[in-house]
């Protein structure tokens, strides 16, 4: 069975707990010094925030799966939609190590299909926390260089092995 996930990008994670757990009627399941998440099931969604600098908003959306099978068709209906596609073996992200796909909608948002593998003790592959270089675990590229905004890369070759910008 699938799973819908919304991640927001917030300012303060102490309010915005607050906020959510009441909206939710119960507390995150997962609390780190810089992210929340919340597994329910009343709707069925794995809601996530974090403040690590991103802008604030829309983070990215996402389909999780609960299986390598159900990975494989979601594959399949991406590649089917876009074929610039990024996929992510065992990546490390949000406290967790998860298999992925990234696509960008016709809007320019991004979406993640994932089955998550593990749980892990960092937010991602950094083993610090500099918000300049891993705000968040969209594939991102600069607008330009002189822009502190960043878009979800169109294509493998802008993420020059980054994360984010």
């Amino acid at each position: 069975m699938k799973r819908f996930h919304v991640h927001l990008s917030v300012i303060n994670l102490t309010e915005s707990i607050g906020f959510y757990s009441a909206l939710f009627g119960s507390d995150p399941n997962v609390t780190k010094p810089d992210y929340a998440k919340w597994m329910l099931d009343d709707p069925r969604v794995n809601f996530a925030i974090s403040q690590r600098g991103a802008a604030t908003g829309l983070n990215h959306l996402g389909i999780q799966v609960e299986s390598t099978e159900e990975l494989a068709e979601m594959q399949q209906r991406l590649h089917a939609l876009n074929s610039d596609v990024i996929e992510e073996a065992e990546k490390a992200c949000c406290y967790a190590k998860s298999d992925k796909y990234w696509v960008n909608d016709s809007q320019g948002i991004a979406w993640e299909t994932f089955h998550t593998l593990e749980t892990i003790p960092v937010f991602g592959d950094d083993s610090f926390i500099d918000v300049t270089d891993t705000a968040c675990c969209v594939p991102l590229a600069k607008i330009d260089e002189v822009s502190p905004c960043c878009v979800p890369a169109e294509s493998k070759v802008s993420l020059n092995n980054k994360n984010c910008c």
